[in-house]
């Protein structure tokens, strides 16, 4: 299923105030394939074109038949586009005053018409008139107020609608997790951003205006708008990307009534991302938007915000692509914890859940986040987590990769975290004291070698007779490894020599 069918799924379950018509099958599968034909208002975008209904009994004769009358309706698509193209509209200068916001929709109706920029040959005299048309338009509703009127909204979401919402390319990644470069040089640029970026301006100005009043705009921005919106935060194309940012903040910003279903849509993008695909363009710009929202939450924080936390964004972590996205991703957690720091408990538990065991990469940026969290954490909350905490840290330490041990060891030249620390020595010492001395005679790394020095000197300072106490048990504990592996190590022998024989 897709995004905007499984989103659009959720938005019935939850009561959602669009309602879909019981059409035929056919016309349902035109109107999703077509978002453009239809909006609101019932005005009729050219560039629509409708199916075939009902079933084909014969299907080779069937199937000539529907391509013979797609074919005719392309043509006298494209009739038509060329028909209206042919006779330029005045420009706003041009025409009278009363007659300027006619002429408004007019201008409206013509951007309504799509081009094909694969080709860069074809259409380029009406291809420049619609840029042209475009940037009237923007220019036009820039010089003074009064533009987005009741009257024109229906006509306004009909072209953005026409121009915006489309199936968007195929992504040049397979769908083998191993072929996600995370170093791909090159995004793919979107052919039409000539006219692309001019309609998202437009759209831009539409939303964050005086004039548009969200109670009449809500029933054309409404959430199926949103839903196709968020759709198109899977362009690989990072221009649009931000314009798409931008905006969708400001929808959030301007209607209230569609915030909690922008919030629910955003979650099911981050569960089909995380549970299914694990492909996705959009990823750092929704957690972008999600960051400024979440610095805006009220105190105390609701149950829904929590459960956000952990069932949304802490799975984020899993993903093999996690460092594309992963700075948005830890500023929105700390913001969490920074608003209640009771929440560092489970977002501890979070990371450790979620960490990676062969990805060194992945190990590095967890241990940021971990320090980031931990600076945030009371000593109560930290204290509920040193186990399973320090655990994992003593494996970081003795890392056979330098930079995981390296910046597992730089988590002391935190004084915050030190201090946590020295509260809570004696659980955190019988952890780190083995590989911190497992390091200072073994690791092959001067680096981690020296800061391992520097660490032990710093637990001997704090408490030198629990840290004789624990390097005493280590080496009690070492010496007895020691003894069972000889043995394990003389049983062989033993029956390597009874094999012989």
């Amino acid at each position: 299923m897709s995004t905007a069918g499984l989103l659009r799924s959720m938005k019935a379950k939850l009561g959602g105030n669009t309602a879909k018509s019981k059409n035929s099958s056919a016309e349902a599968n035109d109107k999703d394939a077509s978002p453009g034909a239809q909006t609101q208002s019932g005005f009729f975008s050219p560039t629509s074109t409708s199916g075939m209904s009902g079933g084909a009994p014969f299907g080779t004769l069937a199937g000539t038949g529907a391509g013979q009358h797609r074919n005719s309706q392309q043509n006298s698509s494209r009739e038509a586009m060329l028909q209206a193209y042919k006779d330029p509209l005045p420009s706003f200068r041009d025409a009278p005053a009363g007659d300027r916001q006619d002429l408004f929709i007019r201008k409206l109706h013509l951007c309504t018409y799509t081009f094909d920029f694969t080709d860069p040959t074809l259409d380029l005299k009406e291809k420049e008139i619609k840029r042209a048309t475009l940037q009237e338009l923007v220019d036009y509703i820039n010089s003074s107020n009064g533009k987005f009127t009741e009257v024109a909204s229906p006509h306004i979401v009909g072209m953005l609608t026409a121009n915006l919402f489309r199936a968007l390319p195929p992504s040049r990644h397979s769908s083998s997790q191993e072929s996600y470069d995370l170093d791909e040089e090159e995004p793919n640029l979107e052919s039409s951003w000539p006219h692309l970026s001019i309609v998202y301006e437009f759209l831009l100005r539409y939303v964050v205006s005086s004039d548009t009043d969200a109670k009449v705009a809500k029933r054309y921005v409404d959430q199926e708008f949103v839903v196709k919106l968020l759709d198109l935060f899977d362009s690989e194309d990072p221009r649009e990307r931000d314009y798409l940012k931008t905006i969708l903040h400001r929808i959030y910003g301007k209607f209230m009534v569609h915030r909690p279903f922008i919030r629910r849509a955003i979650n099911y993008v981050f569960y089909r991302f995380v549970y299914e695909t694990e492909r996705h363009n959009g990823i750092a710009e929704l957690l972008e938007i999600l960051g400024s929202i979440i610095n805006g939450f009220a105190l105390p924080l609701k149950d829904e915000h929590k459960q956000f936390l952990t069932r949304a964004l802490m799975p984020l972590h899993k993903p093999k692509c996690l460092p594309l996205y992963h700075q948005q991703l830890s500023y929105c957690v700390t913001q969490f914890v920074e608003k209640d720091p009771r929440l560092a408990e489970p977002v501890i538990r979070g990371l450790l859940r979620f960490w990676p065991a062969t990805n060194s990469h992945k190990e590095v940026l967890f241990l940021g986040e971990l320090e980031e969290v931990l600076e945030l954490t009371q000593s109560e909350e930290f204290g509920r987590v040193v186990g399973p905490l320090f655990r994992r840290i003593a494996q970081c330490l003795t890392s056979c990769h330098f930079q995981v041990g390296e910046r597992s060891l730089f988590l002391w030249n935190n004084e915050y975290i030190v201090q946590l620390v020295s509260l809570h020595r004696a659980a955190v010492l019988p952890l780190v004291v083995g590989a911190l001395e497992h390091n200072a005679k073994h690791h092959w790394n001067p680096a981690v070698h020296n800061l391992s020095l520097n660490v032990r000197k710093m637990f001997q300072e704090m408490d030198a007779a629990l840290y004789e106490e624990c390097r005493r048990r280590y080496e009690e504990t070492e010496a007895k490894r020691a003894e069972v592996e000889a043995q394990r190590h003389q049983s062989w022998q033993v029956l390597e020599t009874k094999a012989k024989r």
